[in-house]
């Protein structure tokens, strides 16, 4: 799993310079993009039952996540839905992590995140 953290955080360093903006937040997180997707499947108003489920099925108690962080924004990797909602899941780089004292710094760290989309009938 640190390879694969080294590999793409070496892979964000690689971009072009940008200017980015460091985003704060609560949210989803997750390892790897299959899970947040599976965690997206899992969906049924019961946020931590979708957790569950999805950690239960990695046997990694931490595979995903609800925590407060700092970090930049990657590209999108999918659009997903739900039965009640549709979400992207992004590449993030976590910078920060949120503590009862505040946000302190760690080690960047790549994840995937969801972030939920808007839509409208038309």
């Amino acid at each position: 799993m640190k390879l694969l953290h080294f590999a793409l955080v070496s892979l964000l360093l690689c971009l072009p310079a940008q200017a980015q903006e460091i985003e704060y937040g609560k949210g989803l997180i997750c390892d790897t993009r299959q899970q947040a997707e599976r965690l997206v499947r899992h969906l049924d108003g019961d946020v931590g039952a979708a957790l569950r489920a999805v950690n239960a099925e990695e046997h990694d108690p931490n595979a995903c996540a609800v925590v407060t962080v700092a970090f930049v924004r990657g590209p999108e990797l999918a659009t997903v839905r739900s039965r009640d909602a549709t979400f992207q899941i992004v590449r993030i780089l976590v910078v920060g992590i949120g503590t009862p004292r505040g946000f302190q710094s760690v080690a960047p760290a790549a994840y995937v995140s969801l972030f939920s989309v808007d839509e409208y009938a038309v």
